[in-house]
C-alpha cells in the first residue's frame, strides 16, 4: 500500500506539473510530495491517539518543507501541493480527490467557530497562489479559486471565484485549463471597462451637443 500511494502521489504531480521529469526527482525532492507523505504517518498516529508524536512529525514537516498540515486534516487522493511554501491546512479541513494547491494557500478558520472550523474542498478543485479559504463551509467540485482570493462563503460546484472577498464570476461555463489559475475574468476590471465606455459615450454626446449649439449660433 505504501508503494502504491507513493506512485499515485508522483503520478498526480507528473500529470499536472510540466517541470516534473522523473519519478525519483518528484518523490525525493518535491516538498509537496514529502509533506503529504509525512502527513500520512502523522494522521495514523493522531487517529491512534498518539497526539504528541503526530504533532512532532507535522512540525518536523513544516521545518523541512514549509508546508503545515495538521495531523487531523483529511486529504484525498491525487492531491498536488505545487511549490508549497507557506501552505497551511487546518485541523478540521477536508480535501477531496485530485485537488491542486499552489504556494501560500491557507485552509483555515475565522476564530469564531467551534468543532468544524475549517473548509471542505470538493473534488478537482484548483486553489491559486496566496488564496485564503476561511471557515467551515464547502467549496464545490470542479471549482477554481483565483490567486489571492479570500473565500469566506460556500461556493457551488463548477464555479470560478476571484477577489477579496471572493465572488463567483463563472458557473458551469466553458472549461478552464486546470493549470491556468491566472487568466480568469476580474469583475473589478470589467466594471472599470464598463464605466469607461459610459464616459466615452457621454463625452461624445456632449461634443455633439456643443457642435450643434455652435452651428445654431
Amino acid at each position: 500500500m505504501f508503494f502504491q500511494k507513493a506512485r499515485e502521489d508522483v503520478a498526480a504531480v507528473r500529470e499536472r506539473d510540466p517541470a516534473a521529469r522523473s519519478f525519483w526527482e518528484v518523490y525525493l525532492l518535491y516538498p509537496g510530495v514529502r509533506a503529504i507523505r509525512m502527513h500520512r504517518r502523522a494522521n495514523w498516529l493522531y487517529r491512534h491517539r498518539c497526539y504528541f508524536l503526530a504533532r512532532w512529525i507535522s512540525q518536523r514537516a513544516v521545518r523541512k518543507t514549509g508546508i503545515e498540515i495538521h495531523p487531523a486534516a483529511t486529504l484525498g487522493k491525487g492531491l498536488v501541493i505545487d511549490h508549497g511554501a507557506g501552505v497551511v491546512i487546518g485541523e478540521t479541513a477536508e480535501i477531496g480527490d485530485n485537488v491542486t494547491i499552489y504556494q501560500g494557500v491557507t485552509l483555515g478558520g475565522t476564530g469564531k467557530d467551534t468543532g468544524k472550523r475549517h473548509p471542505t474542498i470538493g473534488n478537482n478543485v484548483v486553489i491559486g497562489s496566496g488564496a485564503k479559504v476561511l471557515g467551515p463551509f464547502k467549496v464545490g467540485n470542479n471549482c477554481r479559486i483565483a490567486a489571492g482570493a479570500v473565500v469566506l462563503d460556500e461556493i457551488p460546484d463548477d464555479c470560478t471565484a476571484v477577489g477579496v472577498p471572493a465572488r463567483v464570476v463563472r458557473r458551469k461555463g466553458r472549461k478552464v485549463d486546470a493549470l491556468d489559475h491566472v487568466h480568469i475574468p476580474d469583475p473589478i476590471s470589467q466594471k472599470f471597462c464598463e464605466l469607461e465606455g459610459k464616459i466615452q459615450r457621454l463625452e461624445q454626446q456632449l461634443n455633439e451637443a456643443n457642435q450643434q449649439q455652435g452651428e445654431n449660433q
